[in-house]
């Protein structure tokens, strides 16, 4: 038999809590992610989950990246041992519920809502048909005469549970209201005896949910007191108390986030450690990635580096030399090549999120390299024009929408930005009294356009420049108060900027607190090893 668990260093989208069985979903924003490792085969067999049509692009880059065609750019280490079902199992449930932390935390949009089962699935089959069979039988039941109540109280009684659990321990007068109009003993009395009134109880419960409910189920409450046959009520009733109970989980799910971050922190780094002392070469790639984000610090002479970090992880100026390794192997992740390598172990959870600004950051390189050459081209008089540079943005959003699909033809986009903005630039220039661009002016403006799409651009080059310099800056000063300058150049895409800076942040600050135990002895490990070799190249000179 095979058994097929996410890793918990791969798997992105947990499964519902424990009990909620069908009812509910977790609805996360971004989707979930695709990712597998060869070495941790051990604990996981491929598994595929679907994305949504936007997403695609980044679907096809991390699913081509599996290991199996990097295996030899793989640090060799210890080999995977075999795991035995237990200890699959064991991990599989440790990896729901670090996952489910996990997305808590750092999705800020995390929200349970009910299931949406398949139009045409079985199981969709299955539970209309269980439900219509139910609801029948009810119906039946309340058309005998005399009716016959026992369906009624079951539900009634599952109504009450259900408004009791909405209750806070302060509550103790709408608790005695409940348990007193809803006494399941006295209702079947006055089942027995001919006397219930089933409406009158249905009131009285609408009543109730009207009290209890956030202020966004008003229109569901208002609309129950509008159906007046009973079968048809009892449905509607336990649809608005499913939504109900979806508000609540994630009102507490939105309270305990604060409170969640640090336990998830370590709850995470101590299922890593047990994943660790089974797999011992899960640091492989981690170790890789730091390596390369050193590299390319000593290549640009990097003031921090050895021979000054010689006090370990303790001294002053080894804490600037690991930090300054770890924020550019963060910025590392926003170049990343998802198609031909594999993610550091680390932070396969976020692999999706990492993606999904980069792609968001090379549409914002775009759009500001367009915005740069417009306004090259159209000189100081459209630039304080109110609204200009918006409606610019939007043509250029709208055109490059999909951009990283592989049906986009950026050519063919790019020359239609280059005509809807030159007819943009026409018309406000007419209308605030300047001269319209001649035909010439016009062609250049269109082939400045049309180059923003090649590598080699300049233009793009020093806005490329300019954005890492920012999240670099942003990077470093996380702590502080001040967030660093924009750029120049970078004014127009500002806030979009900003936005992708903060959720980018969240995230690198976010690792670095679960994982900076493992970062600081691999980075010691470095460091240590390029001094010993800056030391013996001096003394051989």
């Amino acid at each position: 038999m095979l058994f097929s668990v996410s890793s918990p260093f791969i798997t992105r989208a947990p499964h519902p809590p424990s009990g909620a069985g069908n009812q509910l979903k977790m609805s996360q924003n971004p989707d979930k992610l695709n990712s597998s490792e060869e070495k941790l085969n051990a604990l996981e067999e491929d598994e595929e989950e679907s994305l949504d049509s936007s997403d695609q692009s980044g679907r096809k880059r991390i699913r081509q990246s599996a290991p199996g065609s990097h295996r030899d750019d793989t640090p060799k280490s210890s080999p995977s041992r075999p795991v035995s079902i237990e200890e699959l199992m064991e991990t599989a449930k440790g990896v729901t519920n670090m996952a489910l932390a996990h997305e808590i935390v750092v999705n800020g949009d995390f929200q349970i809502k009910p299931a949406e089962l398949p139009e045409h699935s079985l199981e969709k089959k299955v539970r209309d048909i269980v439900h219509k069979a139910f609801w029948d039988c009810l119906e039946a039941q309340l058309k005998e005469d005399p009716p016959t109540y026992d369906h009624a109280i079951k539900l009634l009684g599952e109504i009450k549970e259900s408004l009791l659990s909405f209750l806070l321990p302060g509550h103790t007068r709408l608790r005695s209201q409940i348990t007193e109009v809803l006494d399941l003993d006295l209702i079947k009395q006055e089942a027995e005896n001919g006397a219930l009134d089933i409406s009158k109880l249905v009131k009285f419960v609408i009543g109730m949910m009207g009290t209890l409910c956030a202020p966004a189920r008003d229109e569901d409450i208002k609309k129950l007191k509008d159906i007046n046959e009973i079968v048809p009520l009892f449905r509607a009733i336990f649809s608005v108390l499913d939504l109900m109970k979806m508000d609540m989980a994630n009102f507490a799910v939105s309270s305990i986030r604060p409170k969640l971050m640090q336990q998830s922190a370590e709850y995470e780094r101590k299922k890593f450690q047990e994943f660790l002392e089974k797999q011992p070469n899960s640091l492989d790639l981690v170790t890789k990635w730091l390596q390369e984000a050193a590299d390319d610090l000593a290549k640009l002479g990097h003031e921090t580096l050895p021979p000054h970090c010689n006090d370990g992880a303790t001294g002053g100026a080894s804490a600037l030399c690991f930090t300054a390794v770890q924020n550019q192997a963060y910025l590392k992740l926003l170049k990343w090549d998802h198609v031909n390598r594999p993610f550091p172990e680390t932070l396969l959870m976020d692999q999706t999120r990492f993606l999904e600004m980069q792609l968001e950051l090379e549409q914002l390189l775009l759009v500001g390299t367009v915005l740069l050459v417009t306004f090259s081209a159209a000189g100081p008089a459209l630039i304080d024009v109110p609204g200009f540079a918006e409606r610019i943005k939007t043509i250029v959003k709208v055109l490059l929408t999909g951009m990283h699909l592989p049906s986009f033809n950026l050519k063919e986009s790019l020359a239609t930005v280059g005509e809807k903005v030159c007819a943009e630039v026409n018309s406000c220039l007419s209308q605030h009294g300047f001269t319209p661009f001649s035909a010439e002016r016009e062609a250049v403006l269109k082939g400045q356009i049309q180059a923003v799409g090649s590598p080699d651009n300049s233009i793009s080059k020093l806005i490329d420049s300019r954005i890492q310099k920012f999240l670099e800056n942003y990077l470093a000063s996380s702590h502080q108060k001040s967030l660093p300058a924009i750029p120049g150049g970078l004014g127009p895409i500002q806030r979009e900027l900003e936005e992708i800076a903060a959720k980018y942040i969240r995230l690198v600050n976010y690792n670095r607190m679960v994982f900076s135990p493992y970062y600081d002895a691999v980075l010691g490990k470095i460091l240590t090893k390029e001094e010993s070799q800056i030391v013996g190249k001096s003394e051989e000179s």
